[in-house]
């Protein structure tokens, strides 16, 4: 197989992975002991869980949108 017929090049791959990865920290940033029943946890209303998080997760979500969206660079003499 050459490698025109693939949509993605080796840096998109790199860049999924790191979008992924920044989705996974936001996601990580989100967690916390929760409240129960019988104790009220006042940490639920954290600004790192309620502004941070959240923000980092869409900044993930949209550098994997764009990572998608990427038109692999071609080489001088792969465009004859």
């Amino acid at each position: 197989m050459s490698k025109e017929k693939f949509a993605f090049d080796k840096t998109n791959f790199v860049l999924l992975a790191i979008a992924m990865a920044v989705v996974i920290i936001g996601f990580i940033l989100m967690t916390g002991s929760a409240s129960s029943p019988t104790n009220f946890e006042p940490d639920i209303f954290s600004a790192r869980r309620i502004k941070v998080a959240p923000l980092v997760c869409l900044a993930g979500f949209l550098f994997m949108i764009y990572a998608v969206l990427r038109k692999p660079q071609q080489k001088a003499d792969d465009a004859e």
